[in-house]
């Protein structure tokens, strides 16, 4: 830390001259206030942006305007006082330009750091929103500073400004004077207007990464000479999320917490987290399918004091952990990861299978929700990991696309995707979750499936067409089942226990389902439905009879004897077409009758004749 980082230290108290009275005890001031960075040297996680401006500085480009903006504690506020002080950095004996190599307090650095300095002024927009606060800024600006070099305005929560006091600053923020500054920060950089974004420059003060900042948690703890596992660092620094301040308090949380000595335990008892090798624990017997186990560990650690939804998100957390581990292995040099997430976690990287980690991360990340809104937390994390656990007799996407097709080239009416899966040991409580996750990738060679004699086909409606299929959901009475073979399902393959259709655009993919256990129902044999996306499928039922019934209006009135008496009598039109349906109908007419009927038809009947159909 720098020489100024804690201002206060060297006067523990005071006492009145001339009096037999104790002295008064300074003050306690929390960590995050009493090793505030007072240099660019002390800002830790920040290096892309002192680079900058060092570099500004060293060739006077500097900026009449800077922006600041990050998460909260990142130390926006904080760098933009440094940025201020380096400005107006001038020697104790006198001269100087601005720098940013501040190796002794100036003349005005300790007014700076205090923020009581005459030409740096602070304002807080969340509290000096109007118009009215913005002209005070301008009328100030007009005039030269009184002792520095600069005048520099620092903005805190620049978003908060009202969008009169944003145009306002407009005019002044693009050409100010030569002796003004302005300094903004935000954590809301899109609530700030183009308009103002564009007259500054900009820095993202980033996250600062978990190992580092537990380095910067033990370099303090030191200076207060106070005894901390580094497991405890490690748990705070995470817990942090990359927040300095968030990391500070909780220090000194945990600090008073544990009388001046900071165990992991104590620490994780105040977060509400579970011990991070349980959760390897828990995680491994999910992935082994152990249910029983997994629940009994559950269940430890919430009368432990761990709340159910940490439980979830920690072991999501490990899941991605071993995920990225796997991708890229130098994840494990992290300082703040403990010896037992580094040696386990390897191992499961080595032996888990991709798929099989973004499953896992999929259903913690849902579960997590379900948790979270769950009138009973504890209930909901269970049966998340009820979930997790029997998943491992689940086949991926592609392995039940290659049992499929195995199974169809055997010639097996149901494919072993579907079966029910054998008892994997003699305990209910077991998930049987062999195969998901400790077996290695080499896994032995797949035996060759046992060629058998074909079953007899059980009696029942047999059916070979779509016409048959919604001719059975008719006699069924099941009408909304056999409008939808009609008009929403297009055969693809038809054939005795597998049928493979397309829908149509719109119709819902869950009639694939219902249609197979209802064909399966009324037939009393299993049936195998599949949805192709093979182009160009056959039209639907409906599309069918429209096309043959379009095609018998056009041959009707292409024939001569309609044509002529559509002709006869104007405003006639054919309104539908009907086979016959009885062999008993009227005979047909020779071709002498039917020349006959249309050369009446076209001469004209007189008004006493009759014409006979």
């Amino acid at each position: 830390m720098s020489e100024g980082a804690a201002p206060d230290d060297d006067a523990p108290g005071f006492a009145l001259p001339g009096l037999d009275v104790p002295a008064i005890a300074a003050p306690y001031r929390v960590l995050a206030r009493k090793y505030r960075p007072q240099s660019f040297d002390d800002l830790i996680g920040q290096e892309a942006m002192v680079r900058t401006l060092k570099n500004a500085f060293a060739s006077n480009r500097i900026a009449q305007a800077y922006i600041l903006t990050g998460v909260r504690g990142v130390g926006k506020t904080t760098t933009a006082r440094i940025l201020a002080r380096a400005l107006n950095y001038e020697p104790p004996e006198g001269g100087g330009a601005p720098t940013l190599d501040m190796p002794v307090l100036g003349r005005h650095c300790r007014d700076i750091i205090e923020s009581r300095h005459v030409d740096v002024q602070e304002m807080d927009a969340a509290s000096n929103t109007g118009i009215g606060d913005i002209r005070e800024i301008i009328e100030a600006a007009r005039y030269k500073p009184v002792l520095a070099r600069y005048k520099v305005f620092i903005i805190d929560e620049v978003h908060m400004l009202s969008t009169a006091a944003f145009n306002g600053l407009l005019k002044t923020l693009e050409e100010p004077p030569e002796h003004v500054k302005f300094i903004f920060a935000t954590t809301e950089i899109r609530k700030v207007p183009v308009t103002v974004l564009s007259r500054c420059q900009r820095f993202d003060l980033r996250r600062v990464d978990a190992g580092v900042l537990a380095g910067h948690l033990r370099t303090i703890c030191e200076a207060e000479h106070v005894s901390v596992a580094p497991e405890a660092l490690g748990l705070v620094a995470r817990a942090a999320e990359g927040s300095v301040r968030d990391a500070l308090s909780l220090l000194d949380q945990a600090i008073a917490h544990g009388s001046g000595t900071v165990h992991a335990d104590e620490v994780r008892s105040l977060l509400g987290l579970a011990d991070k090798a349980r959760v390897i624990d828990l995680f491994e017997a999910l992935m082994k399918g152990d249910i029983g186990a997994a629940l009994t560990e559950l269940r430890e650690q919430y009368d432990a004091g761990a709340d159910p939804a940490v439980a979830i998100s920690d072991l999501a957390e490990f899941t991605h952990f071993v995920t990225r581990l796997k991708i890229i292995p130098e994840t494990a040099t992290d300082p703040s990861l403990i010896e037992a997430e580094r040696v386990r976690g390897a191992d499961f990287a080595s032996r888990l299978s991709m798929r099989v980690l973004a499953r896992a991360w999929q259903m913690l990340t849902k579960g997590l929700a379900e948790v979270q809104q769950a009138a009973k937390p504890m209930q909901a994390a269970e049966m998340v990991l009820v979930r997790l656990a029997y998943a491992a007799d689940l086949p991926t996407p592609d392995e039940a696309l290659r049992r499929l097709k195995e199974d169809a080239s055997n010639g097996e009416g149901t494919p072993s995707a579907q079966r029910p899966a054998p008892p994997s040991g003699p305990s209910a409580s077991s998930g049987g979750g062999a195969r998901l996750a400790l077996a290695t990738q080499n896994s032995a060679p797949r035996p060759q499936p046992v060629e058998r004699a074909p079953e007899p086909v059980p009696a029942g409606p047999r059916l070979s067409t779509m016409v048959d299929l919604a001719a059975l959901a008719s006699a069924q009475r099941d009408l909304r089942m056999k409008h939808a073979i009609e008009n929403q399902m297009r055969p693809v393959a038809f054939e005795e226990g597998r049928i493979e259709i397309a829908l149509v655009p719109g119709a819902s993919p869950a009639l694939v389902q219902e249609l197979q256990n209802k064909i399966s129902n009324w037939t009393g044999r299993r049936w195998l439905i599949a949805l192709s996306q093979q182009e160009p499928a056959e039209p639907t039922l409906a599309e069918q009879k429209d096309a043959e019934h379009a095609s018998m209006m056009t041959g009707v009135r292409a024939d001569p004897l309609v044509a002529a008496v559509l002709e006869r009598f104007p405003g006639a039109s054919i309104v539908d077409v009907r086979t016959r349906l009885s062999e008993e109908a009227a005979p047909e007419m020779s071709p002498e009758e039917y020349e006959g009927l249309v050369a009446a038809l076209n001469e004209g009947p007189g008004p006493d004749d009759e014409i006979e159909f």
